[in-house]
Order: C-alpha cells, then sequence, then structure tokens
C-alpha cells in the first residue's frame, strides 16, 4: 500500500488516493507502483466549483394561444382622456381593505337573471376563496383626486379573489347582447386592469360596468383597446361572454361592479353568482 502523500489535499486529493489505493490492491500479484498525477508540490486549498444553470421561466402576460378580437360600434363615444377618469379606470379611483365577510353572502329582493357572472371568470367556473375584500374610494372631481371611501351601503364593493399566476380568465357570461352577439365592450384597459361595460354606450351611467385589475391583459387585446381609443372610440374591442381577455399576474385578482353607476357588492349570491 502506498504510503501518505501531504501534497494530496482536498475533495481532489482523497478522489486521486482512493483511486491509487484501488490500483494497488488490484496488483499486488505483479507490484507496481501506481502511476502519480502531475499535482502541486505544496497544499493547495480545498477546490469549490459553481455550476450556472440558464433560468427558464415563463412570463405570466404572454399572449394566450389562438385568441383572436374584433371591434363594434360605439354609442355616443366621448372625447375625453379616459384613463384620468375614475370611472373607468378603477385604479385612479382606488379601494381600501375593510373588516368584512370574505365570501358569498344573501341579499333579500330580487335579481336580474341576466346579469354578469362571475363564475365565468375562471376556466372551471368555480367559486373562488375571496383573500381580501375593499371599499372603493370617493372621488373629489374639482381637485382630481380620491377622497375616502363614502359612507353606507354596499359594505364591499371590491373582491379579491384567488387565482394562480399566468392562469387565464375570462368574460363573465351574462344575458346582455350590445349586438354581433357580442356581451361587453372594452370600456378601458392598461397592463394591469380592463373595464368591461355590458351596454354600447360609452358611459358608466346605464347598465353594468365590471372591472377587473391585477391582471395582464392579453397583448393583442390591449394594442386594439390603444388603437381604437386614439381614433376616436367610434369603435372599441367586443368580447363575447366566455372569451379570455387575459392573465392574472399573481394568486389575486380584484373585482367590482356597478349598475348604473353606483357600486354593488360583488359578494352578493343572488346576484353575480347565481350558476
Amino acid at each position: 500500500m502506498p504510503g501518505k502523500h501531504p501534497w494530496i489535499t482536498g475533495t481532489i486529493g482523497a478522489v486521486v488516493l482512493g483511486l491509487a489505493q484501488i490500483f494497488a490492491g488490484a496488483s499486488e500479484g505483479n507490484p507496481t507502483p501506481p502511476l502519480s498525477p502531475a499535482l502541486p508540490t505544496s497544499p493547495s486549498p480545498q477546490a469549490t466549483y459553481r455550476v450556472y444553470l440558464p433560468l427558464i421561466s415563463r412570463s405570466v402576460c404572454e399572449p394566450i394561444p389562438g385568441a383572436s378580437y374584433e371591434v363594434f360600434p360605439v354609442i355616443s363615444p366621448v372625447a375625453s382622456n379616459v384613463a384620468d377618469n375614475p370611472d373607468y379606470n378603477l385604479l385612479l379611483l382606488g379601494y381600501q381593505t375593510v373588516n368584512e365577510y370574505k365570501g358569498l353572502v344573501d341579499y333579500v329582493g330580487g335579481s336580474d337573471d341576466r346579469a354578469p357572472q362571475f363564475r365565468f371568470l375562471f376556466g372551471d367556473h368555480r367559486i373562488p376563496v375571496f383573500l381580501n375584500v375593499y371599499k372603493n374610494n370617493g372621488w373629489d372631481w374639482e381637485n382630481h383626486q380620491p377622497l375616502p371611501p363614502p359612507p353606507g351601503w354596499p359594505p364591499v364593493s371590491v373582491a379579491g379573489l384567488a387565482v394562480h399566476p399566468g392562469e387565464v380568465l375570462y368574460v363573465p357570461d351574462s344575458g346582455y347582447d350590445i349586438g354581433g352577439g357580442f356581451d361587453a365592450h372594452v370600456l378601458y384597459a392598461d397592463e394591469n386592469q380592463i373595464t368591461l361595460k355590458y351596454t354600447a354606450e360609452d358611459s358608466t351611467a346605464q347598465g353594468y360596468t365590471v372591472y377587473i385589475t391585477n391582471i395582464c391583459v392579453e397583448p393583442s387585446l390591449l394594442q386594439l383597446y390603444r388603437q381604437w381609443n386614439a381614433w376616436g372610440r367610434s369603435q372599441l374591442p367586443a368580447l363575447r361572454g366566455g372569451q379570455p381577455f387575459g392573465r392574472a399576474r399573481g394568486t389575486q385578482i380584484d373585482v367590482g361592479i356597478r349598475d348604473n353607476n353606483v357600486f354593488m357588492d360583488p359578494r352578493s349570491r343572488k346576484d353575480w353568482w347565481q350558476r
């Protein structure tokens, strides 16, 4: 057996020494000294190795395969910059966390069986987990800035719903038709939100307006909206119930709804979660 070699150190030294011992033992009948590798004659620190692998990631905002979009005429298009209008832009208006029940609630009274149904936001038509609930801010139109949330009903006007990052989201189906078989116009869109209007007027004053934030609007849909918005809004993208419009950015999307410009409670089972 070969003796100890003071110049063999660290992990590499241990491996070489082990191989030398194996070769020496295998040749006991014909003792031939094992070959010694050309190693440094002075001790060196144990080598440390790092392997760098490429990071492969998939953007949650990637296009939706097969998605395509059309435009449809708008009634009374507005001339103002809608991005600066809190009726169109929910993130401009803003909303605050409230200490209310996180789940569906039951109200008495009638309901509209043609109202948008939030189950259809999701491909599996589930009732999602309610992670957070919010109340919308008020608005100071004179100074163009938000005010504290207004008192009174509804106690909740925006719901934070659990999703998977990158999950495809779909237009809440309804019994309404703005023409051409479309359920809703895209009244406003940017990189983080979409506003859907279930009548053909370019206004939130009549009918249902649905807001969905914390999303990636499908890139081709966002481009189409921006084109027609810049061209005067005579037509805007129009979507059918169940049509994909974007993806979830993270683990929560925020959803609000107005009826004739009045915020409603998105938790109401009899209104938005009927089927």
